[in-house]
């Protein structure tokens, strides 16, 4: 994941200093969406899957999905 934001700050910092390649601009794209992808998968494991609803009663309930 590391090796992956590296990448997608140097097109970045490419991107504002020299301007792109249709090839970098395409990668860039590619790189964006996988880093998206890592990103919502560790946050609905991380968080969306440990969390619960407390009612008056005080019974917990798991948030499930819909």
């Amino acid at each position: 994941m590391e090796e992956l934001i590296e990448r997608i700050n140097f097109l970045a910092r490419k991107a504002k200093e020299s301007g792109l390649t249709a090839e970098e601009k395409e990668e860039q794209q590619k790189l964006r969406a996988e880093y998206i992808k890592l990103f919502r998968e560790g946050f609905k494991k991380n968080y969306l899957e440990n969390m619960y609803i407390v009612d008056e009663k005080g019974n917990k309930t798991k948030v499930t999905k819909k």
